[in-house]
């Protein structure tokens, strides 16, 4: 980054479309507005939800930084700031408005977890706010999980998926069941928290459920529903198949006593930045203490469109975390080449 100009180096979405359209670009440093603060990333986590934004499912102007989730230091703070100070080591989401693929991002002072005092590396912090954060709103506020209760999972080996396995049991769950798409995964998803992983097309002797979460959509949506016990609560949180939407009568709700909640974390941040923030420094303290284990793999951001086609591709397990200071140095002149899957 140029002090002297206050420009930065960005990874962005010039135009929608396969992995190859991101592109490294430079724009002016942001600066936060009151209630803001702006952070010099060290780390990005890399989602489901950057992939979406770059194929032109959510509606946003281009050219688009995306980034979701950082970890790094506070640069600067906006008016009415007084959580946080300036070098501060903190985690937080930049989900509501992105930026994270960037040598600064800029968020909501209350979307901050402070890091200082805490055995976490900042790595292992970038892949805390979106996943971790998401699995204990979803359980506690959303399905409003009792001691005891079982569980279903889907996609249990993913980053979401690793997280809300632990955090059933850390809130109590009496029975904790995860699907994956393909039995080279049972074994990692064993490794979250799980009583017992089994493939998703096997569902049939699995039991009933008080709690399943679905980000999976398509058929799994239908079965999802079909396993729930009497006032079961089906928590929908994504479409990774790409299927089409699936269909739920209001009247089988009313006969069966279960309910079908939809959870998105963007929008939820945006309504409720100070629970979404309560819930991230939550989540860091849990996996400081060691009671979230989150298996992480970095890439440098010049690797952005690799990480994007595995996640996309279904084959990644844990955490794709993307390292931002000093990510860029290797990048070559030719932009038309920048993120090519290498050949070696």
């Amino acid at each position: 980054m140029n002090s002297d100009t206050m420009r930065m180096t960005a990874v962005t979405i010039p135009g929608f479309g396969a992995a190859d359209v991101l592109r490294r670009d430079e724009m002016t440093v942001p600066e936060p507005g009151p209630g803001e603060v702006s952070i010099d990333v060290a780390y990005a986590g890399a989602n489901f939800a950057e992939v979406l934004y770059r194929r032109g499912v959510v509606d946003v102007r281009l050219p688009f930084v995306p980034g979701i989730e950082v970890a790094g230091r506070i640069r600067a703070v906006g008016a009415g700031v007084d959580s946080v100070a300036v070098g501060q080591p903190v985690a937080a989401l930049t989900i509501v408005n992105s930026g994270g693929y960037a040598e600064v991002a800029v968020t909501a002072a209350d979307l901050v977890a402070p890091l200082d005092g805490l055995d976490l590396g900042l790595d292992l912090a970038a892949a805390l706010p979106s996943n971790s954060t998401t699995a204990f709103l979803v359980l506690d506020r959303v399905a409003r999980i009792a001691p005891g209760e079982r569980v279903l999972v889907h996609a249990a080996a993913g980053g979401v998926g690793s997280q809300l396995g632990q955090v059933a049991r850390l809130l109590g769950a009496g029975r904790v069941v995860g699907t994956v798409g393909s039995t080279a995964k049972i074994e990692t998803a064993m490794g979250f928290g799980y009583d017992e992983v089994v493939p998703r097309d096997q569902l049939a002797d699995v039991g009933e459920f008080d709690i399943v979460v679905d980000m999976v959509g398509g058929v799994t949506r239908r079965a999802s529903l079909d396993l729930l016990a009497p006032m079961g609560r089906l928590v929908v949180m994504g479409n990774a198949s790409g299927s089409d939407d699936v269909g739920i009568p209001a009247n089988e709700l009313w006969f069966t006593n279960k309910t079908v909640s939809g959870f998105n974390l963007a929008a939820f941040a945006a309504a409720y930045p100070h629970e979404a923030g309560r819930a991230l420094r939550r989540a860091v303290a849990a996996a400081a203490k060691g009671d979230l284990r989150v298996r992480v793999e970095t890439l440098p951001l010049d690797r952005a469109a690799d990480a994007h086609r595995r996640i996309e591709s279904g084959t990644t397990t844990g955490k794709l975390v993307l390292q931002v200071a000093g990510g860029l140095k290797a990048l070559p002149p030719n932009l038309n080449q920048f993120f090519r899957t290498p050949t070696h």
